[in-house]
């Protein structure tokens, strides 16, 4: 019988930042929001965060701090750092958890969101301007959490998504590009949140999904790649908003992530073997709560938010079911 390592996992949580002297802390300086959001999602799954309520209104603090006043509604992944679409989704999730949105100026972030697209509707991760999927899935699920998605030409954002299909059913990260699981799961939330899946041969995309399952039980996220926990969120996320999630071996992937847990100090890696992080940590317990392998709080499969926290928040359901069917 596998072991899920509860306690570990909160007590790793708890103590991600208690060497702010240490290299690997300051060597991630630039990931600062990812994993802020990647340990408090982690501890809204374990259900241990409600009652610390100092660190809840420091982490708040922190975001704020993280505008960027060239840019103004706009987030950095540090303070002083200058802003980006990923950092500022990231924000907009954290502080959703916490039932904290009023703190921001929704007016300036829906505004710098909208100007990041394009004319071809793509979006840029920032006023730099790279474009890929993700961009595309962070601009629209901040602005639907925002009630503000028709601040932008989804039409063309979905138009753009779809240039980005490649022959196997599955999507690179531009046009013309590898397929890849990490970007997939972009392309398919962000059609969800457009409605527009039905533009897809979802058989097709299932399939290549699936094919990713090696006989380890994780994910790769191209063939012929190792398999890593984090495919687990990224590939049964989209499985299950294509309600396809039942196509795999769920308890073999169950498996697989257990494997990777820390039982001594706590966390979750990337395979069974190497050292645990916050990032691998998140997505293994995010993997399990879409699973119902262990006792987490359900995940929704495209605001990457707990179901609380999006019935809370009352925000469209996207799908009509987000529960995993074994």
């Amino acid at each position: 019988m596998a072991v899920f390592a509860r306690e570990r996992h909160e007590h790793y949580l708890k103590h991600l930042d208690d060497d702010k002297e240490s290299l690997e802390y300051m060597m991630s300086e630039h990931l600062r929001m990812g994993g802020v959001y990647w340990g408090v999602s982690a501890m809204a799954l374990l259900r241990c965060h409600e009652d610390d309520t100092q660190r809840r209104d420091d982490v708040i603090d922190w975001i704020l701090k993280c505008g960027d006043v060239a840019c103004p509604g706009g987030f950095g992944p540090n303070i002083g750092h200058d802003a980006d679409i990923t950092a500022t989704h990231y924000a907009l999730l954290v502080l959703s958890i916490y039932g904290a949105v009023d703190r921001l100026d929704r007016d300036s972030f829906v505004k710098y969101i909208a100007g990041l697209q394009r004319n071809d509707g793509a979006f840029m991760g920032d006023r730099w301007g790279e474009v890929d999927v993700r961009f595309a899935y962070c601009a629209l699920s901040a602005l639907t959490i925002l009630d503000a998605i028709d601040e932008v030409d989804v039409d063309a954002c979905v138009q753009w998504l779809l240039r980005c299909l490649n022959y196997d059913g599955a999507f690179g990260p531009v046009p013309r590009s590898e397929s890849h699981a990490a970007y997939t799961f972009c392309a398919v939330q962000a059609l969800a949140l457009a409605g527009a899946l039905d533009a897809v041969d979802l058989d097709r995309l299932g399939w290549w999904l699936c094919e990713r399952q090696t006989p380890h039980g994780g994910f790769n996220g191209r063939p012929e790649k190792a398999p890593d926990v984090c495919y687990s969120w990224w590939i049964l996320s989209a499985l299950t908003c294509i309600d396809r999630g039942h196509w795999i071996d769920g308890d073999k992937l169950a498996d697989f992530i257990h494997a990777a847990q820390d039982l001594e100090d706590g966390g979750i890696a990337d395979r069974p073997e190497d050292v645990a992080d916050v990032f691998h940590t998140f997505f293994g317990l995010a993997g399990l709560s879409l699973l119902r392998k262990a006792d987490l709080a359900p995940i929704h499969p495209v605001y990457a938010l707990p179901e609380e926290v999006v019935a809370r928040m009352k925000l469209p359901p996207i799908i009509a079911a987000c529960d995993y069917t074994a």
